[in-house]
């Protein structure tokens, strides 16, 4: 890997840097328009709601596996946090609730600007910013999270690696994605949008990352994969975390040794 603040892979043409770009316009406005109901658990974004908890609860087991901190009610106290692809801010304010000093990136400004006055109305201060990760000048984080985000990315190694080089040393990453199975194809894709779940256009099987693709894409960047947890759903349990990854998959990575 590269200097730490500079993904390996760009390219300089004419003596000017060129980052890969990984945001793709269209899911940027795919989301953009949603961002007024994202706080609303009734509205667009209620499947966020659901997941929100199971995710939060396997972070907040990986913080104190990686730093010791069981126990502790603000275990992220002194730590800097980002999650990118943050959307209106629905992950990024409990992690100021747990200590953090938070940064969250969004491919979409409404978003951001959606995240700033939820915050702002809540008193809890989050840095939010809109942009391409890697082309941001906001240093390194003890902890990076990105929840459902890669399958939405135009360069998945670009981005992992984007992502890593934010990673400070000795740092925890988050990632969640959709597994490519069939399974996640008839109800993610098929059911979830043709019942309402979640919004028409939101997901594209093709683009969601298995396991060991994930686990590759981290490799390449510097970064050892975690044993992957599966979230699944059942009509006693809800969505909950299981070691079934058929449809949804959470994962811890670390730099590797």
């Amino acid at each position: 890997m590269s200097d730490a603040t500079t993904p390996a892979d760009t390219k300089t043409s004419g003596g000017q840097t060129i980052r890969p770009v990984t945001i793709r316009p269209g899911e940027a406005a795919h989301f953009g328009k949603l961002a007024a109901e994202w706080w609303d658990p009734k509205g667009s974004s209620a499947m966020l709601h659901r997941l929100n908890p199971v995710r939060l609860g396997f972070i907040r087991d990986a913080v104190d596996a990686h730093w010791g901190t069981n126990g502790s009610v603000r275990p992220l106290a002194g730590k800097a946090a980002l999650d990118v692809g943050c959307g209106a801010g629905l992950l990024c304010e409990p992690l100021a609730r747990l200590g953090a000093q938070v940064t969250g990136i969004d491919a979409a400004p409404e978003n951001v600007a959606a995240a700033a006055a939820h915050a702002e109305g809540a008193g809890i201060d989050v840095r939010y910013m809109a942009g391409e990760v890697g082309a941001l000048d906001i240093g390194t984080f003890d902890l990076v999270t990105s929840m459902e985000v890669i399958e939405h990315v135009a360069d998945k190694p670009a981005f992992v690696t984007d992502l890593a080089a934010r990673l400070s040393p000795g740092g925890l990453m988050v990632l969640s994605t959709p597994n490519r199975t069939a399974q996640s194809r008839l109800l993610l894709v098929g059911a979830a949008e043709a019942v309402g779940l979640v919004p028409r256009g939101t997901h594209h099987w093709d683009d969601f990352v298995t396991p060991d693709e994930l686990a590759s894409l981290l490799a390449a960047a510097g970064l050892t994969m975690g044993e992957p947890r599966g979230i699944a759903f059942s009509p006693t349990k809800g969505l909950h975390l299981s070691a079934d990854l058929a449809l949804n998959y959470i994962v811890t990575a670390t730099r590797s040794a």
